[in-house]
């Protein structure tokens, strides 16, 4: 870039935008990049605090704001992410379908430690919408070298930072546990809210029922449901460690192979994620504990956008939820 005086400007062009601010009424870029400067836009230009202006001069082993916009843009781009146009520096990023939004964490930390990038996106791990934005990318300076582009290219390890996988269609079957609401002492509370979660993501409860603390039972019910086409199995209730509490016992006894019995996650810790493999697919059952049933947001909330992308949940995934995972009442 050239630094000129403003009254000497006549006839170059901008190689940035400059920003004007009336309060109330417009907040946004008068002057574009690339424009080029007319006589009449000198009082303007000088009304904004602008007494020099840097004008475009291309150098070797640099990149303009824009241009580098463009290549972190290139970097974080995965399947079903699109990208808005450059404006003022910035490139936005959107879901170009529902799903969950994935990100490669450490990825961008290193990316985000280099002088002058900035790669702003929302949490990982979370369902969006068509539409939705889930990151800004620009760099700090006008212009950059070259060569911090080419080392994130680098840290990058070749692969997109951000991903929207779409949802798996899932036939979902739903046992309720507990004595009390099998002889009807008390209302089943649990089936309308999973119901209601559960469509969030286009899912209707293809099966459903309610059954005592029997172990030999549940378990009985839980293969009968798969054998039927379920491809994701939901039991509720019955998660402590009480010994009139069967349904981490019932679970195991299916076959699958328990991930985790516990979840860093308040409320919810009680959560017991385990996976059946049989053949060619890998159907996942959940242990709820009854907190599901009457708080706003459980670690329920937090793996079900993975459970319905197919995302597989392990015990490292669970315990990064540790940070954060002291839920609002």
């Amino acid at each position: 870039m050239t630094l000129v005086k403003t009254e000497d400007a006549v006839g170059q062009v901008l190689c940035h935008d400059i920003t004007q601010i009336i309060p109330g009424a417009f907040k946004g870029a008068r002057f574009r990049k690339g424009h080029i400067v007319q006589s009449e836009d000198i009082p303007v230009l000088l009304s904004l605090g602008k007494e020099h202006l840097y004008i475009w001069e291309k150098k070797p082993g640099m990149l303009h704001e824009e241009e580098a916009a463009a290549v972190l843009a290139g970097l974080c781009r995965g399947p079903a992410i699109g990208a808005g146009k450059v404006r003022e520096g910035k490139i936005e990023l959107f879901a170009d379908r529902d799903g969950l939004f994935k990100a490669r964490s450490e990825a961008l930390i290193a990316l985000n430690s280099l002088e002058g990038i900035i790669i702003a996106t929302l949490r990982g791990n979370r369902a969006v919408k068509q539409g939705d934005i889930l990151a800004g990318v620009k760099v700090v300076p006008l212009v950059i070298e070259e060569g911090v582009l080419q080392k994130a290219q680098e840290l990058s390890g070749g692969k997109p930072l951000l991903e929207v996988l779409p949802f798996i269609h899932k036939q979902a079957g739903l046992i309720v546990t507990g004595s009390e609401v099998y002889h009807k002492r008390i209302t089943d509370g649990f089936t309308p809210v999973i119901r209601e979660k559960l469509r969030n993501y286009g899912v209707e409860l293809a099966e459903t029922a309610i059954l005592s603390d029997d172990h030999r039972e549940i378990t009985k019910r839980c293969l009968e449901m798969i054998g039927r086409g379920c491809n994701l199995i939901i039991c509720t209730g019955g998660m402590s460690v009480d010994p009139d509490d069967k349904t981490p016992l019932a679970i195991k006894n299916t076959g699958a192979a328990i991930v985790s019995y516990g979840a860093p996650v308040l409320p919810g810790g009680m959560l017991m994620a385990a996976y059946l493999r049989q053949e060619d697919r890998r159907i996942p059952i959940l242990g709820l504990p009854a907190c599901v049933m009457y708080s706003k947001q459980t670690v329920f909330d937090l793996i079900l956008p993975r459970i319905m992308a197919g995302d597989e949940i392990t015990r490292h995934s669970l315990a990064v939820l540790g940070e954060g995972g002291l839920l609002p009442a």
